[in-house]
């Protein structure tokens, strides 16, 4: 019998894995500004001009400093 509530689960994608530098950090939480030019907000804490990971609002961790290279299809 398959497990219906699994089934249900697979349907509904996962909060992707977004990375952005602070920009500001305060107590509780960081603005972030992404690739694109817009700004979040995201709960934990980080120095600024540091890259960080985020998904669902919170900071994951620490990114790498890397190169965005945007390529058009």
């Amino acid at each position: 019998m398959a497990n219906l509530y699994r089934i249900f689960k697979d349907l509904i994608p996962e909060s992707p894995l977004l990375i952005g530098e602070v920009v500001a950090s305060h107590s509780t939480y960081c603005d972030i500004q992404l690739p694109g030019g817009a700004y979040i907000t995201a709960r934990g804490v980080s120095t600024v001009g540091n890259k960080v990971f985020v998904r669902d609002g919170v900071i994951e961790g620490v990114a790498p400093t890397l190169t965005v290279v945007t390529v058009e299809i």
